[in-house]
């Protein structure tokens, strides 16, 4: 019975480089490419606004802009491959970190989103809220939100689309807003 040749050589792993260093393996790599591809979709799929608050070099943006217009498959593929060999110019946290503010998905803008919200429920659904809101915000326009809730409950009661409901969520976002002070952010 022979034995295998013994696997101990001093012959170089093919993924580490002569100087002793480990190299990301090809597998690796790929995958890395495939996650900036990926990024450069969500950069593709932002609307213009959206864009526009995201930080890129020049040469991104216009790769992005005229992704908008190739609409064969394959160009669009090879295009989108394009895009991921730029994405290695940039920061890919710092990318995702600038799509999430622009697109609301950050921690602090959902929250703030479900803050509104609750506080839209409990004031069309009990008038001690309305008290309640206004010793949390003081300088909130007291005559302004009465009149809006009035509205809402008008309409929730007679089956109408939500005009009034969302134009209430609406104020009530600016309001919780830390940016904002309380000054007419009803208006519009």
């Amino acid at each position: 019975m022979t034995q295998a040749p013994d696997s101990t050589s001093t012959d170089a792993q093919p993924d580490e480089a002569a100087d002793g260093y480990e190299r990301p393996s090809k597998t690796q790599r790929k995958k890395e490419m495939h996650a900036l591809q990926a990024l450069g979709q969500q950069l593709v799929d932002l609307s213009r606004d959206q864009l526009a608050q995201v930080d890129l070099p020049q040469e991104l943006r216009e790769a992005i802009d005229f992704a908008h217009r190739v609409t064969s498959h394959e160009g669009r593929r090879r295009h989108m491959q394009y895009i991921g060999k730029l994405m290695r110019q940039v920061d890919a946290d710092e990318v995702r970190a600038a799509i999430g503010r622009a697109t609301g998905e950050s921690r602090a803008a959902v929250a703030l989103m479900h803050l509104a919200e609750r506080w839209r429920d409990r004031l069309l659904a009990d008038d001690e809220a309305l008290t309640a809101f206004m010793s949390e915000r003081p300088g909130a326009d007291v005559q302004w939100l009465r009149a809006a809730i009035r509205a809402a409950r008008r309409e929730h009661a007679a089956g109408q689309p939500p005009k009034h409901a969302r134009v209430l969520y609406r104020w009530l976002h600016d309001q919780l807003a830390p940016h904002t002070s309380g000054d007419d952010a009803h208006e519009g």
